[in-house]
């Protein structure tokens, strides 16, 4: 375990019983608790009463030899997959079939926007009993095309549009996973595991930060919420990796480079 500084999954607690815990586990303003261990590798947990708290805590610990200890947290990063090249062949019948559905939706002019967008998701999405939820908004739907709009148009042509669907199905394959009661929602701590599984690792702050952004009063976060924060998550991810030339992760930019990034995310 030493050096291991990843989030320690709910597996791990099923199956390592605690070493030492507080005697009362009460709402109290102040809980105090003495312990002595054998040398040794220890993960130490703090906890509120209430779910979903935050709280203050001071760690004290006192050895023969000198002792090290650190907070266990993600590396900050995304998995990437590369899109299949498009093939230079013949059309399979899926293709075919895609874009005979495309071209009907979005005219002679092959491209389709925000609110055309929402129409076609959500008229698919609705066949999909099992998800239990009300559709995509259309802000939502303004999110996917500014991560898919490589053109700059504003709209998502055929190529641009197959991308994103077959991120969503994937996606939307992560979020059923973990709403095994098929809900429509999953939970705050169910959140960073499928958002882990969807290809990201982010620290406890940036945890706290989605919850707070994307979750509702009950810190449950539903599907059109699910699919538009990894949305911001992938599309803020691809332009920092754009700007990050060097790769050493940070970036510099402009008051007008950061406006264009976070006005049109």
């Amino acid at each position: 375990m030493h050096g291991n500084k990843q989030h320690m999954q709910k597996e791990f607690f099923l199956f390592n019983s605690s070493k030492a815990r507080c005697k009362s586990y009460i709402n109290l303003r102040e809980v105090t608790q003495r312990f002595r261990l054998s040398p040794g590798e220890y993960v130490i947990i703090p906890s509120t009463y209430e779910p979903h708290q935050e709280g203050e805590f001071i760690l004290r610990v006192f050895s023969e030899k000198r002792n090290t200890s650190e907070e266990i947290e993600n590396r900050i990063e995304a998995d990437h997959p590369v899109p299949a090249p498009a093939s230079a062949g013949e059309e399979s019948e899926e293709d075919k079939q895609f874009r005979t559905i495309f071209q009907q939706i979005a005219g002679d002019e092959m491209e389709i926007s925000a609110n055309e967008l929402k129409n076609v998701l959500n008229r698919v999405v609705s066949k999909h009993k099992d998800l239990n939820t009300d559709g995509f908004s259309l802000e939502c739907c303004r999110s996917m095309i500014a991560l898919m709009d490589t053109d700059g148009t504003g709209r998502l042509n055929l190529q641009e549009f197959r991308h994103l669907w077959n991120k969503i199905k994937q996606w939307q394959g992560v979020f059923k996973h973990y709403d095994t009661e098929q809900k429509g929602s999953i939970n705050s701590y169910e959140m960073r595991n499928a958002v882990n599984d969807a290809g990201f690792r982010l620290n406890n702050q940036l945890y706290d930060i989605i919850t707070m952004r994307y979750a509702n009063e009950n810190m449950n976060i539903d599907f059109d919420s699910f699919i538009s924060c990894l949305v911001r998550l992938e599309g803020m991810f691809r332009a920092f990796q754009a700007f990050d030339q060097d790769g050493d992760g940070t970036i510099r930019l402009s008051v007008l480079e950061w406006l264009q990034l976070t006005m049109y995310a």
